[in-house]
């Protein structure tokens, strides 16, 4: 049965301190939002590496059936924008192990500047044959990416296009394999606006038609400036886990 796996982008934000957290010790942060949502992104192994024993002790915070995505660093997508990463990809693997089955996908978020390589992407692609334990998703911020051969290398490759929602870069809505990958970055101010609820229930009904057609769904806010990505969080769940059941019945 496909399941949603929704959350924010990171959860150790000291803004949400009073907000979110109701005063809790960041000790307790993990945990507090792991008992709300179904799922969290790891923003923060954009920036560094993780060890095995921080991947574990995460796992142990959380609810069985809870995943993470975790984010690929920001060295291997934007210094090396994907070329001959395979060193890289390892390093990052080995230690990404101790979150065992509860890591669902790996994204690779790239820069704005990076337009269309194909032969870059091709090869990329290939040495992520080297991580098949876990899923992988790919957020392009240029245009040039969207197009029909970049569909169809991801889809050879069973990798999932980031459906990516802001103000500040476009959004490409091409479902490229068996699970679908969103990011809702805020608009019309990218990382600090809240989604309406007229929103939320448009992005509810999307994730209902996905789960229907059978594809896992992974739904992160990332419009966390203002705080409001753990609010619009739990309001797109309340929806999905409404809606669904509605359908089911």
């Amino acid at each position: 049965m496909a399941r949603a796996y929704i959350g924010t982008s990171g959860w150790a934000y000291k803004h949400w301190k009073q907000s979110w957290y109701g005063g809790l010790p960041p000790s307790r942060w993990l945990a507090h939002s792991a008992e709300r949502f179904t799922g969290l992104e790891a923003n923060g192994t954009f920036y560094r590496l993780q060890s095995r024993e921080s991947f574990e002790a995460w796992a142990a915070q959380v609810p069985e059936d809870f995943r993470f995505t975790i984010k690929a660093h920001r060295f291997l997508t934007h210094r090396k924008r994907l070329l001959e990463i395979g060193e890289g990809i390892r390093k990052q693997k080995e230690p990404a192990a101790g979150l065992g089955e509860k890591l669902a996908c790996v994204l690779w978020q790239l820069p704005a500047q990076f337009h269309l390589n194909l032969e870059r992407l091709q090869g990329f692609l290939e040495e992520l044959g080297e991580w098949p334990e876990t899923r992988h998703a790919i957020e392009f911020r240029h245009t040039s990416w969207f197009n029909a051969e970049v569909s169809a290398l991801l889809s050879r490759h069973r990798v999932a296009n980031c459906i990516s929602d802001a103000a500040a870069f476009p959004r490409w809505d091409v479902v490229t394999t068996d699970f679908v990958y969103v990011r809702l970055h805020g608009k019309p101010h990218t990382y600090w606006s809240a989604y309406s609820e007229v929103e939320l229930d448009e992005w509810a009904a999307r994730c209902c038609s996905w789960l229907g057609a059978g594809h896992d769904v992974h739904v992160y806010f990332d419009n966390d400036a203002n705080g409001h990505a753990p609010w619009d969080a739990l309001g797109l769940l309340g929806r999905v886990n409404r809606d669904g059941l509605r359908s089911a019945a």
